[in-house]
């Protein structure tokens, strides 16, 4: 974390919860506002990567409902994953076969590829 978010955040911050991967959630403690609504902000456990923020605190950091998502019971179903971060560029992310990292090698055709060859 920078220091300008760490003095901001220590000075003003009022902190309103915390998600699974640690990532710390907060609004102004004196109330204050920004284009007419309440000022709230994350602090990143590690790298700033918004892809870590899970969908039920990115709805309360973008105003799309004021209740906090470790107040409320939203019910979960048999098919929902998992949140997970984008995994782009790191060893997690997902390798096709035949991808150069994967050994550049993919199956072979299975004869119904037929190539275009113009008239």
């Amino acid at each position: 974390m920078d220091v300008g978010l760490r003095v901001f955040t220590w000075l003003n911050g009022k902190l309103v919860g915390d998600d699974p991967y640690g990532n710390r959630y907060f609004v102004h403690k004196a109330n204050r506002k920004r284009d007419g609504r309440e000022m709230r902000w994350v602090v990143y456990n590690g790298l700033a990567e918004a892809s870590k923020v899970p969908p039920d605190w990115h709805a309360w950091l973008h105003h799309s409902t004021n209740a906090l998502p470790n107040e409320q019971q939203v019910p979960r179903f048999d098919w929902q994953k998992d949140h997970m971060p984008n995994l782009t560029g790191t060893r997690y992310a997902y390798r096709p076969p035949g991808h150069v990292l994967q050994g550049g090698k993919r199956d072979r055709a299975t004869g119904d590829y037929e190539p275009w060859t113009p008239a």
